[in-house]
């Protein structure tokens, strides 16, 4: 029986984190707090207010701390009942409850279209989502809700496009798009094109909704761009024979894999909280008053 409702995610968290030493020598990017929260649980939410039931991060070595995480912690749970501190305690028990985890080691950094192909077991022959880490989108509803919609009115896989500075391209997967339209059909996807040879500004920003069909094209593919096996080589080939959709993306977005997009993301998010706020947005105008010397 072929399932066409999404139910299952895939989570690449197997880098290196190189951008962020020496804070990623001894622990994953992925759990850097943004406030108090690691940058991961904010893609499970995603998902889950998405309506993914099952999720499976594909991680590396030293990744420890990301299962830890979302699993339950007896210990933990055990001193805030003591405690009487049921704020926290309903916090932590929530963490643990969000969503069906596993786990798989992708144990060579060979690219993003290896990593998902570490989950081809887990998937089966259903339709999927994939969220990668570095993207933090936020918007209401969320990007990949409104992605399932297009996927299960289409039967079509799609990808989350948004307008970047030209002179970025070069950093990222780039759509050039059949037409004008609120959901438009994908023409060409060209991964990191150089300076000058980007056939639009519309970058693929971190969500995707993906056919099944793309694990054979992964497991066939040669390496390209950093010989790497590049997911986005193989949506071109996906494209050819199964018509991809953009979806445009018009909320907020992050890169906190990147230092400055991190910084960023941490002050919207604090000047956001009711906790923080107020406090946050005196000093920053307290430290933006001109020098007195």
């Amino acid at each position: 029986m072929k399932h066409t409702r999404i139910r299952k995610a895939i989570i690449p968290a197997g880098g290196l984190g190189t951008r962020f030493l020496p804070a990623t020598k001894a622990q994953p990017k992925e759990m850097l707090p943004l406030i108090d929260k690691p940058a991961i649980q904010y893609i499970v939410e995603e998902a889950v207010a998405s309506g993914i039931e099952s999720i499976m991060i594909v991680s590396g070595r030293h990744k420890r701390a990301i299962e830890d995480h979302f699993d339950k912690s007896v210990e933990l749970e055990g001193e805030l009942e003591a405690r009487g501190n049921e704020e926290l305690l309903s916090l932590v028990r929530g963490i643990s409850q969000l969503a069906d985890i596993c786990y798989v080691r992708q144990r060579e950094p060979l690219g993003l279209g290896h990593a998902v192909l570490c989950a081809r077991s887990f998937i089966g022959d259903e339709p999927f989502a994939v969220l990668l880490g570095d993207d933090i989108l936020m918007s209401d509803p969320p990007c990949l809700r409104e992605m399932i919609e297009i996927y299960e009115e289409r039967q079509s896989s799609a990808v989350a496009v948004m307008e970047v500075p030209w002179d970025q391209t070069h950093k990222y997967g780039i759509v050039d798009l059949a037409d004008n339209g609120t959901h438009p059909f994908v023409r060409e996807l060209v991964e990191k094109p150089a300076p000058g040879q980007a056939p639009s500004n519309l970058a693929v920003v971190g969500r995707y909704v993906l056919d099944p069909a793309i694990f054979q094209i992964l497991e066939q593919a040669e390496p390209g761009k950093g010989g790497e096996i590049q997911l986005t080589d193989g949506l071109q080939r996906l494209n050819r024979e199964r018509p991809i959709s953009a979806y445009r993306f018009t909320g907020r977005r992050y890169d906190v894999g990147d230092k400055l997009g991190f910084v960023q993301a941490t002050i919207d998010m604090a000047l956001e909280r009711e906790d923080l706020g107020e406090d946050v947005r005196r000093y920053l105008l307290e430290r933006l008053q001109p020098l007195p010397w």
